[in-house]
Order: structure tokens, then C-alpha cells, then sequence
């Protein structure tokens, strides 16, 4: 009986080893992928979200800065009030 079954054995193990390789070939892949992306980015010269948000939060003050200072302030006269002449 281990005679009938030899060639299904042999292309039961043939067809694991090319499941394995092909696992193995999309994994070399992804690195592949995930290094190129990397050095992509790392070209751009982005800036990381920490960067981002300390500078957001500056613009933020600044602009809020910005808007205190336009508001004009109430002036205060140094003059006296002028009394309305009497007819």
C-alpha cells in the first residue's frame, strides 16, 4: 500500500515546500516594499506629528497673539469733558 501512495506523498510534500517558498518569496517582498517606502519618506524630509503639533500650538499662540494686538483697546481721554453751553 506505501507504493500507491508514494506519488501522492511526493507531490503532497512538493506542493508544501512550494507553499513555503511562495510564503517566503511575499515576505521578501513586504521587507522589500517596507524599505522602499521608508527611504521614500525619509527623501520627502516630512516632518514627524511631534515636530508638527509644537509648531501647530506656536501658530496657534501667535495667531491668538495676532488678534489680541488688531482689537483695538478703549482710549482714555486725557481731556475733560466738554459741558454743553447753556442757551
Amino acid at each position: 500500500m506505501t507504493g500507491k501512495n508514494k506519488p501522492l506523498d511526493d507531490l503532497s510534500n512538493l506542493m508544501t515546500n512550494a507553499v513555503g517558498a511562495i510564503k517566503g518569496v511575499g515576505d521578501e517582498v513586504k521587507a522589500m516594499g517596507r524599505s522602499q517606502a521608508e527611504k521614500f519618506v525619509q527623501e520627502m524630509d516630512l516632518v514627524s506629528r511631534e515636530e508638527f503639533n509644537v509648531l501647530k500650538a506656536r501658530l496657534d499662540a501667535a495667531l491668538a497673539e495676532i488678534e489680541v494686538l488688531k482689537t483695538p483697546a478703549p482710549k482714555k481721554s486725557l481731556r475733560k469733558k466738554a459741558v454743553p453751553k447753556k442757551k
